[in-house]
């Protein structure tokens, strides 16, 4: 009966006793199956041979180039004992193309042919240049007494000599129209002797068996021409006042390969491991402070440049900076497209999930052509009962927009990708996923919502200075934020905006009495951020005040900026 044998590194070699020669086989394989990694693809071949008694050496003729040859594993079953030894990948070998005895015979055609059309020119030439030197040298003006020609003679060799010139011109013109289209012909083929095509790679695997029998093998490699992108459909749907708002996450995988051999029929999975990233995670060097020591003085041209730039600097030195927070950058949404009906399901690849990985199954075979582009593949599909809210940040951009979040609930985890959004069946955007581990939250926006009407305004700004003797300068402002509701139900919605957040001990930041109570600050681990979350009533106007004061020494001035990583 059967049985496997251990994956085998290339560069293991298992001594075992044989004979001082070994038979080679030529053999043909298949790709059963592949598995692509977000940076590359690790493909199995099947080898399926009759092997004979003794050593024996497979000689497979067909694995692609670009093929990493240290992660050449074999493993297999057979009716008989068999020992691998040696597996050995070796280099493509420079080759003339299959078609090149048949390439050389038309090359040395065409060049005969276009040897022969030369010949033909150089005679019409020759007739050309004859009838010319007649016309230039014979004495039309007179008979064979002296007497004057008739016009009639003249006109008759006039007409000889220029029928003469023009059918040698005609006749040129063709052959060097052939010609040309002969020396197009010539470049191409020559073009085809002298291309070099992918070759294929050599693998070499040693055998020994104990008696003949028949044996299947499976060959796994890694390469790197391969990849796959995760792509994601976001469907939501708001709900009505008897229906809850519902969220449908499609899924996708976009395959994309340039391995130098097609994968046809194929047994396709994707994973989530990244196997370019290696196996250990960058190491810290330390962190010098030291203090600052000027460099050498430069030339007098080279040192009064320096000075102006010092100049410069130092008129510049009393700013001292406070940070803000960077705003949410929101992204332009692309052109609104209805999304065709489709009424044929989609299939759907089953999910195997490790420890440390998720691996999805494409269900049947497919196959995926090399360099012919991306191949997109469903993989998934959830469906979400989301909370929806609508969103303004006014300091910037005093649209509403609605927003879903959700607890992700999937054992895969959510890996970055293009997000196509959708809401009540419309195309509103495109967006970015981001890195969405288990039971952690994913917000997603869908768009302006029109209904909600957003407005900032300010309301009083005052800057002076503080104390009797004016030793501190001072900075207030006040501002107010209202939001209409035009839904005929209840939305919840959440206003953000910031305070100034100091770095100097100098600057002090407090906030006025007139500030509404924030429901959250220092949103989403934002310094200086307040957020205000409250539900509005259909119709219903909510007001929002915020006031705060800035504080500095008298003899310093301080700079709006937005804090820098």
């Amino acid at each position: 009966m059967g049985r496997p044998f251990a994956n085998l590194p290339a560069a293991c070699v298992l001594m075992f006793a044989a004979p001082a020669l070994a038979g080679e086989i030529d053999v043909r394989s298949a790709i059963d199956n592949v598995t692509v990694y977000p940076d590359g693809a690790t493909v199995t071949r099947t080898i399926s041979v009759d092997l004979p008694a003794g050593d024996t050496t497979l000689i497979a003729r067909d694995f692609p180039p670009g093929l990493d040859a240290s992660s050449l594993r074999v493993e297999g079953e057979t009716a008989a004992p068999v020992v691998i030894g040696a597996i050995d990948a070796r280099a493509p070998r420079a080759e003339r193309p299959p078609a090149a005895p048949e390439l050389e015979k038309r090359l040395q055609a065409l060049k005969d042919e276009r040897t022969s059309l030369e010949d033909q020119i150089s005679a019409e030439a020759a007739r050309k240049k004859f009838a010319e030197r007649f016309a230039a040298e014979t004495p039309f003006g007179l008979g064979e007494k002296g007497e004057a020609r008739p016009i009639a003679d003249w006109r008759l060799a006039f007409g000889a000599v220029a029928e003469e010139i023009r059918s040698a011109n005609d006749t040129i013109r063709t052959l060097r129209l052939k010609q040309r289209d002969l020396d197009q012909e010539i470049k191409q083929v020559e073009a085809a002797l002298q291309a070099n095509p992918a070759r294929k790679m050599e693998v070499r695997i040693d055998l020994a068996a104990n008696a003949g029998a028949h044996a299947t093998f499976r060959v796994s490699y890694t390469v790197r021409g391969a990849r796959w992108a995760p792509l994601y459909d976001a469907r939501l749907d708001t709900g009505t006042r008897e229906r809850k708002p519902a969220l449908e996450l499609v899924r996708r995988a976009e395959i994309v390969q340039q391995t130098g051999e097609d994968w046809n029929d194929v047994a396709l999975s994707v994973s989530t491991v990244r196997t370019a990233k290696g196996g250990s995670g960058p190491e810290l060097s330390p962190l010098i402070v030291r203090y600052y020591v000027p460099p050498a003085p430069q030339p007098a041209k080279t040192s009064r440049l320096m000075q102006d730039r010092m100049g410069s600097m130092l008129s510049k030195a009393p700013l001292l900076g406070f940070a803000l927070s960077d705003g949410d950058q929101s992204e332009e949404g692309a052109s609104v497209a209805a999304r065709p009906a489709a009424p044929a399901q989609e299939q759907e690849a089953a999910l195997e999930t490790g420890g440390y990985q998720a691996l999805f199954r494409i269900p049947g075979r497919v196959t995926v052509a090399g360099n012919e582009g991306a191949k997109s593949f469903r993989i998934s599909t959830g469906k979400i009962a989301p909370d929806l809210v609508v969103r303004a940040t006014p300091a910037l951009d005093e649209t509403a927009y609605l927003e879903a979040s959700l607890k992700h609930a999937g054992e895969a985890p959510l890996l970055p990708g293009r997000v196509s959004l959708y809401r009540d069946g419309i195309f509103v955007g495109r967006g970015q996923m981001p890195l969405t581990p288990k039971d952690e939250t994913l917000r997603l926006g869908f768009g302006p919502d029109e209904k909600v009407k957003v407005a900032r305004a300010v309301t009083r700004k005052l800057e002076g200075s503080a104390g009797i003797i004016s030793s501190a300068r001072t900075d207030e402002r006040e501002f107010k934020i209202t939001l209409r509701s035009g839904h005929d139900r209840p939305i919840k919605a959440v206003i953000e905006d910031q305070v100034p957040t100091s770095e100097t001990a100098e600057i002090q930041v407090e906030m006025l009495p007139v500030t509404t109570p924030p429901t959250e600050r220092d949103v989403r681990d934002r310094r200086g951020v307040l957020a205000w979350s409250f539900e509005a009533a259909p119709g219903e106007a909510k007001e929002i005040r915020l006031g705060w004061r800035l504080r500095w020494p008298g003899d310093k001035v301080v700079a709006y900026a937005p804090r820098q990583p």
